[in-house]
């Protein structure tokens, strides 16, 4: 009587993530961390709608940056002036 045994191998893609040197060596730094994992739930949150998150945060902040000119500026006027500036050069 022989006894076999299986091994079943799960082939999975890999993939190649290219970093700076000064992030490498962080990362090796941190070796608690399982950068496999991260990588991994990044993308994850990619693809299911993490970029939605990012542009209503990139919005928020937009919004907190706005400028309020001051009374009386002229928008027209400086476009105006700008594209006059721009045509004398050609």
């Amino acid at each position: 009587m022989y006894i076999c045994h299986y091994i079943a191998l799960r082939v999975v893609p890999l993939v190649t993530v290219r970093v700076s040197e000064e992030l490498k060596k962080r990362m090796s730094e941190a070796r608690h961390i399982n950068w496999s994992e991260v990588v991994r739930r990044a993308i994850l949150d990619a693809l299911e709608g993490g970029g939605e998150r990012n542009l209503a945060k990139a919005v928020l902040l937009n919004e907190r940056n706005v400028i309020v000119p001051d009374e009386g500026f002229d928008s027209v006027e400086v476009i105006r002036a700008w594209r006059e500036k721009i045509q004398r050069r050609w």
